[in-house]
């Protein structure tokens, strides 16, 4: 599977192994959400989201390497779950005892799905891989398809049937962009795709023909 790239376009999906639930309950899904802040925000910009019961979608932008910088005096310890990093841009701020390196991207969804199946495996005492291998990822290379794939992700749990209205379920970043609480979400600029609030909503309220983005979903 390629690595994902710098500064490309990405939608990031999976589901459980066997299409098993991977969230049970409020609690698995604001640890996941906490663990993505804590591995995937340093390496990535966010634009959309939905967690369902056995899978979950991202849309996202890999950050240029310039964005995230070089790691120095890495410490990741997998029996704690434990990663610590910083981040720099100016290489002479680095002492020649650390240990300095670029980036792996795709190393950082590893250790997001690894560090959440530890947790789940614990707390429901089973064992075993919870995610399906390699996690799916679509490069996204016409952004005029990025509006449209934030309204499929968006709509994803009313085409499930968990709710009638998209704006009801509470584990998707639809309620983020219409709220003006502070948000790790680009909503700005998701908002900017559609020209404005107003007709973000509009098109989320129609139906819409994905037919056109078929190869990204």
């Amino acid at each position: 599977m390629q690595n994902l790239e710098p500064g490309r376009y990405y939608h990031i999906y999976n589901r459980g192994v066997n299409s098993c639930n991977i969230f049970k309950e409020t609690t698995n899904y604001e640890h996941f959400l906490n663990l993505y802040e804590k591995y995937i925000l340093p390496i990535a910009d966010t634009f959309a989201w939905c967690l369902l019961s056995n899978h979950f979608h991202f849309l996202l932008r890999i950050k240029n390497e310039d964005e995230i910088g070089y790691y120095r005096n890495i410490n990741f310890d997998k029996s704690k779950d434990f990663v610590k990093f910083q981040t720099t841009n100016d290489l002479s701020e680095c002492k020649a005892s650390d240990k300095v390196k670029k980036p792996n991207p795709s190393k950082h969804f590893s250790h997001l799905f690894n560090a959440y199946s530890r947790y789940f495996n614990i707390k429901y005492n089973r064992t075993g891989s919870l995610f399906e291998r390699p996690f799916k990822r679509i490069l996204i290379e016409n952004e005029s398809y990025l509006k449209y794939l934030v309204y499929y992700i968006h709509h994803n749990p009313v085409k499930h049937c968990f709710v009638e209205d998209m704006i009801e379920y509470p584990w998707s970043s639809y309620l983020s962009i219409l709220s003006p609480k502070k948000t790790n979400l680009n909503r700005k600029q998701v908002i900017e795709w559609f020209d404005d609030l107003h007709n973000l909503e509009y098109f989320h309220e129609k139906e819409q023909d994905l037919n056109k983005i078929r190869h990204l979903i």
